[in-house]
């Protein structure tokens, strides 16, 4: 019984820790001016003028549009090119299949600041930049060496008599990535595509180095540039505000996904 009880108490305290820095972020983005310094845990006089000002006030409706369309095709094109990739990966015989994973692994663990450099003169020499475009193909350098590895994982786990039995039937490995493996392989998709999506939306030196005006940039980016009359003067209200918008897709799209998601990540953990 003790054992149960202070199980439930730890269980209270992290979820506690994790869930009050949002309802904060609720609570603050729904006061004003001095009430923005007082401690009452719900305010008195409920308002919305912070989320009516964030949009009148600047593009955050073009923002939120344009984090929405990077992150989604970064996620679109990181799961078409990481299936065939863990296909091939995953399922073919060739010399140096090991050490090639390998590689694409570790590009994953470079730090964004070692390759901004290079990647800005990329995206300048293909007229990219103040392009979303430009942040699909630079968001791809830490979405997609993710993908193709958990994906590989999940595909090198599948029976082998699915894929014979396809070749039987005449399939191309095309068709038998398409209607045999990528429905059985749902969780990874989930998993994978969920990472990718909330590590494109988060994503900051990318997209301020390669967005210039304010139509261009993305969430995390006009966040951070939300100012007021002077450096002591910020509208913290807008600003709590603006993170609420931005958290909210996120946590709804776990929890549409959460079965799936916790599947793969099982999955993964018990036949990787």
């Amino acid at each position: 019984m003790l054992g149960r009880l202070g199980l439930w108490l730890v269980v209270a305290v992290i979820v506690l820790y994790t869930v009050f820095p949002f309802y904060w972020a609720v609570v603050s983005s729904l006061k004003d001016g001095q009430a923005l310094f007082g401690t009452e845990l719900w305010p008195r006089d409920a308002d919305l003028g912070n989320y009516v000002a964030l949009f009148r006030q600047q593009p955050f409706g073009r923002n939120i549009l344009n984090s929405v369309f990077v992150a989604g095709s970064v996620v679109a094109i990181s799961l078409v090119l990481a299936s065939g990739a863990a296909y091939a990966l995953g399922r073919v015989s060739f010399r140096g299949r090991m050490p090639l994973l390998m590689v694409i692994l570790s590009v994953s663990m470079f730090p964004q600041v070692a390759v901004l450099s290079g990647m800005f003169e990329l995206i300048r020499w293909l007229g990219l930049y103040n392009n979303l475009l430009g942040l699909t193909l630079s968001y791809l350098i830490f979405t997609l060496p993710f993908t193709v590895w958990v994906m590989t994982t999940f595909m090198r786990e599948l029976p082998r008599e699915l894929e014979e039995a396809a070749m039987v039937d005449g399939a191309t490995p095309m068709q038998t990535i398409i209607r045999v493996f990528l429905p059985l392989m749902g969780p990874a998709l989930a998993t994978t595509g969920l990472l990718a999506f909330i590590a494109a939306w988060n994503e900051f030196l990318f997209a301020l180095t390669f967005t210039l005006t304010n139509e261009m940039r993305t969430v995390p980016v006009a966040i951070a540039l939300i100012s007021g009359a002077s450096a002591f003067e910020l509208p913290w209200g807008r600003i709590m505000a603006a993170s609420v918008i931005v958290t909210v897709p996120l946590i709804v799209l776990v929890l549409i996904f959460q079965r799936r998601i916790v599947a793969g990540l099982t999955a993964g953990a018990v036949k990787g």
